[in-house]
């Protein structure tokens, strides 16, 4: 029986979600803690890779498992496994969809705080800025729906099959204070640090150390910048991920604060 499982993890203390030599994983964790309740290995399958350092507020990934089990594993995997990982639901599913190649949808949010702030700084990217120019940054994120192949904005384009990636939105939005800014994107796929990449060509649109028309000319031209720095990990979340077959709410309601008024999408002025 195929098994999609609904998580949340907080990355700081990881080196992203996928098994490495030598460096701690949130898969080397969860498959961990499941051989201790089921007393033999048991390998998961995850929705896709995080950098080091990124979050997930929502993730899913599939197990099998050959017969269930009689217990309650939600609560006993929740029981031991770290504060910084959450399991929010055990999905029983038909056939054998894959967790990362039958995913329709991504979303990410990317955070920016122009403040010192040690309350933040595991959650979102500091960048001090007395401020920033939220409307031609705006006019850039416009752009993105536009365009589908984003060779120009992705580290090592050559290691992909291909670099098309079909973005459906895209949004800017600013809390009350003008002093914590959230980038939203959502695509069929991503390529390797593509969101954090156009964060820091954002950032810099914003500085007014690079222009909207530059930004846009290395969507046109596919041409991979100078400079291709990505922004900081710690501000990305992988905050939705959607199926033919199942598509949740995510369960970290702080990501979508524009419920009780604190974000405010920014709209291009004249």
């Amino acid at each position: 029986m195929r098994y999609f499982v609904h998580i949340g993890y907080k990355g700081s203390n990881y080196f992203g979600w996928q098994r490495q030599p030598d460096k701690l994983s949130v898969q080397e964790i969860i498959e961990e803690k499941l051989a201790k309740i089921f007393k033999k290995p048991i390998t998961i399958y995850g929705c896709g890779r995080t950098d080091a350092g990124v979050h997930a507020s929502q993730y899913f990934f599939h197990m099998d498992m050959e017969k269930s089990w009689n217990f309650d594993l939600f609560f006993r995997l929740n029981r031991i496994l770290p504060d910084d990982i959450a399991l929010f639901d055990i999905i029983p599913v038909d056939g054998e969809p894959h967790a990362r190649f039958d995913a329709i949808q991504r979303s990410y949010d990317y955070f920016i705080h122009t403040y010192k702030d040690p309350f933040l700084s595991q959650s979102s990217s500091l960048y001090l800025r007395k401020e920033f120019d939220l409307n031609q940054m705006r006019k850039a994120v416009n752009l993105l729906p536009q365009y589908e192949d984003y060779r120009a904005f992705c580290k090592s384009p050559d290691k992909n099959e291909h670099t098309i990636c079909r973005v459906s939105s895209a949004q800017l939005f600013v809390n009350q204070d003008g002093d914590r800014i959230r980038f939203s994107i959502s695509s069929n796929r991503f390529l390797g640090r593509m969101i954090r990449i156009i964060a820091r060509k954002l950032i810099e649109i914003g500085d007014k150390t690079l222009s909207v028309d530059e930004f846009e000319s290395h969507l046109i031209s596919r041409n991979i910048p100078d400079k291709i720095l990505p922004a900081h990990p710690q501000g990305l979340f992988l905050s939705r991920v959607k199926y033919p077959f199942l598509d949740m709410e995510p369960k970290a309601k702080f990501l979508n604060a524009e419920d009780s008024g604190y974000w405010k999408e920014i709209i291009v002025s004249p």
